[in-house]
């Protein structure tokens, strides 16, 4: 088992360590065609209640009032529809105009340290071969409006509220802390009005190679792969955190446990204005798993899968996974969106757009020991102004009039393993 410092390195041979482990899979499972039916069957009936209800409501997402979190009224059957789907909207997480001045603010804190002048385009290759135009991202982390966000009773209330949609004692063990959660910087997207771009391919985060090769992903997975899917539990953080993404260089990863991926909207959004869809099927990952096991898939061949890069979702392998794409809803500045670590994701293409498409994202990272090894490399990073270790190493902000320690609340000094 990995500890919590240290990212395991890549095998030698990918390609042999797949083969073996297909052939070690395939003997363990048995029947993989049996299960691989059983588990679309499944996939497919969620799919088909999603879409209808979006063609009934407008969304296959569950939305929720920041108010009713704050005052512990969301009723168990929202928090287990939310659990069905794997994805919700928390409407005014923080309030309309509050959001949009953060999103101005971002604009004078880009104008104010001439950032158009010093750009030196894309610093990593994440995305890999997607079919995609890059998202317009600034790789910044520092801002008032980032820093004060994420530190936010808001924010942690929401988090917490997140987190506990997670079994998070099981197996003996507490996997992690519900209530508090690292601060986890990562960077904005602005996208301009006018704008036309390809979106962004459909996709896992989260490990790529790694959920196949790495022991710790088969124990998360074993229910899967010991062909007992009725029993698998999406929700289990046994463990999750005990996961650490291959050591590959020149990449993003990510070296926090994130029990949901999120951004908060800084603009007004609309449908058709290349949102955010995902497969609201947190159970999908078994399609993902066991589909390179049939036999029309090469022996050393995941369906798309390479070292340091997403994991792809293909119409050519995940045709059942593609169909099932739905659009979050309409969202106002100040809506925050939230997925499941394990829900397929992707960005809609557009032209022309209507308006602005600017987000910050804010993930749910709950306290555990791998997630406060990398809050103290997070805590060093931000006191020199540098970009986070798992993101490239361009450092724009080191000399930046920026958010600084002294700023931090007491929240924030714990999010950062300060205190």
């Amino acid at each position: 088992m990995t500890t919590a410092t240290t990212s395991p390195l890549l095998p030698t041979d990918p390609q042999q360590s797949i083969r073996q482990l297909k052939q070690a899979l395939r003997a363990q499972i048995g029947d993989v065609e049996g299960l691989f039916a059983q588990v679309t069957a499944k996939i497919e009936r969620e799919i088909a209640a999603a879409k209808q209800e979006a063609a009934e409501q407008g969304s296959a997402w569950p939305e929720l009032d920041m108010a009713d979190i704050a005052a512990g009224r969301v009723s168990e059957a929202m928090r287990e529809k939310i659990r069905r789907r794997g994805c919700v909207v928390v409407r005014q997480n923080f309030p309309r105009e509050q959001a949009l001045a953060w999103d101005q603010s971002m604009m004078d804190y880009l104008d104010s340290n001439r950032f158009d002048e010093v750009y030196r385009g894309p610093g990593d290759n994440f995305f890999g071969s997607l079919e995609a135009s890059r998202p317009e991202i600034y790789p910044i982390y520092w801002s008032h409006a980032q820093m004060e966000a994420r530190q936010s009773d808001a924010m942690a209330q929401v988090q917490s509220f997140l987190n506990r949609l997670w079994k998070f004692e099981s197996a003996g063990k507490t996997w992690f802390d519900p209530d508090t959660s690292i601060l986890y910087p990562d960077r904005i997207r602005r996208r301009l009005p006018g704008t036309t771009s390809k979106g962004l391919g459909a996709h896992t985060d989260s490990g790529a190679l790694e959920r196949w090769l790495l022991p710790a992903y088969q124990q998360v997975f074993g229910k899967i792969f010991n062909n007992d899917f009725a029993h698998y539990d999406a929700w289990d953080a046994a463990h999750r955190p005990d996961v650490h993404e291959y050591d590959v260089a020149d990449t993003t990863k990510c070296s926090a446990f994130r029990t949901f991926q999120g951004w908060t909207a800084l603009s007004d959004m609309q449908i058709g204005q290349g949102l955010l869809h995902v497969v609201p099927v947190p159970e999908a990952m078994a399609y993902i798993l066991l589909r390179p096991l049939l036999d029309d898939v090469p022996d050393d061949e995941l369906c798309g899968v390479a070292p340091g890069r997403v994991l792809p979702i293909s119409e050519k392998w995940h045709p059942h996974l593609m169909a099932g794409l739905c659009s979050i809803p309409a969202v106002q500045a100040g809506d925050s969106v939230w997925w499941h670590c394990d829900v397929i994701h992707s960005v809609a293409p557009v032209e022309n757009q209507q308006g602005w498409g600017n987000v910050m994202y804010i993930p749910a990272a709950p306290l555990c020991e791998k997630n406060l090894a990398y809050a103290r490399k997070v805590a060093q990073a931000f006191a020199e102004g540098n970009s986070p270790g798992d993101f490239p190493p361009e450092h724009y902000e080191r000399e930046w009039t920026r958010f600084m320690t002294s700023d931090l609340n007491a929240y924030g000094r714990r999010s950062l393993g300060m205190e």
